[in-house]
């Protein structure tokens, strides 16, 4: 396979596992508030489903002395291409080896990315299967619409601070078989930001400077909803329940979702976006550059970017 032909090997993003210092009021409000459903637990471990993941679980929230991701998981196209991108991987010399699963999954590959972010690839997947109360009207849906809280319908991206997004930039095709959709440059040439993809979504994984300096640092799980209406009633279950808003709702530039971003009880930050984005569908797309001028402007309305968006990560 040449270097400029697209890979698909990684099929999508699958799961990340959140740690926290507070569980119990962590789950509260990943469960009643955002409106996710457990599926089933296991040690000091939650598994959490929005009601249109057709997989076990795509949160993993786990009792924990920190804060911040535990891991992140993406589930493999093929047992061939987990093959491929186990080989490719070990070549890279950041593998950690095999594990036996967990509830969600079978047998699944760690590695660490330059930043020393946890990742597993895996594909032998425990489909989600609905008990009575959570079966749908419709037989091609996993589970069905019951309307708690705000009720995001699946997984979308996950934001991951770095010290050094440019080594993350290099090591994420050749790891995952990614591709960069949108970066930010600065004048002096370092990359402030970067967004991947391993099939045709605009983004599932973004990098964004840790202006600390320290590493393995988490930025922001997003959950997606079908229109911008559903946002702003999120703002307002939020508010209701005492949820800390830290900016929104409004437009990124970047990208173009419609967002809000919130903070659970133990600090890890949590977006609620539109399902509506942009699709990747060109073959040869070309990575769309921001400058740094041109992201001091702000949001695509002209929000300015609230300074804790730069500053605060879990770990804090």
């Amino acid at each position: 396979m040449s270097d400029t032909e697209p890979c698909f090997d990684v099929a999508h993003l699958g799961h990340v596992e959140l740690l926290t210092n507070r569980p119990e009021e962590s789950l509260a409000f990943f469960v009643n508030v955002l409106g996710l459903t457990e599926s089933g637990r296991d040690g000091g471990s939650v598994f959490l489903r929005a009601f249109d993941d057709y997989e076990f679980h795509t949160l993993k929230l786990t009792a924990a002395d920190t804060t911040g991701v535990g891991h992140v998981g993406y589930r493999c196209a093929s047992p061939q291409a987990l093959v491929r991108r186990v080989r490719a991987i070990e070549a890279l010399g950041c593998g950690i080896g095999w594990s036996d699963g967990d509830l969600g999954h079978g047998p699944a590959y760690r590695f660490r990315d330059p930043d020393g972010h946890v990742f597993e690839l895996y594909y032998e997947t425990h489909r989600y299967a609905a008990p009575e109360g959570e079966r749908p009207a419709l037989k091609n849906i996993a589970q069905r619409y019951h309307g708690r809280g705000v009720c995001v319908r699946r997984l979308d991206h996950l934001n991951m601070l770095a010290a050094d997004v440019g080594a993350i930039r290099d090591f994420m095709p050749k790891a995952l078989g990614s591709r960069v959709t949108e970066q930010i440059v600065l004048d002096d040439g370092t990359v402030a930001g970067c967004w991947f993809t391993v099939n045709n979504k605009s983004y599932d994984i973004a990098y964004t400077r840790d202006h600390t300096g320290r590493q393995g640092r988490f930025h922001h799980v997003t959950y997606a909803v079908d229109q911008r209406e559903d946002v702003l009633r999120a703002a307002d279950i939020f508010l209701e329940n005492g949820v800390f808003i830290e900016t929104g709702p409004h437009k990124h530039a970047i990208q173009g979702t419609f967002f809000l971003y919130v903070y659970e009880p133990a600090g890890n930050r949590v977006e609620v976006a539109n399902a509506g984005a942009r699709l990747i569908l060109a073959p040869d797309w070309q990575p769309v550059t921001w400058t740094e001028a041109e992201r001091k402007k702000g949001q695509a309305w002209g929000l300015k970017t609230i300074e804790s968006f730069h500053t605060h990560g879990t770990p804090t």
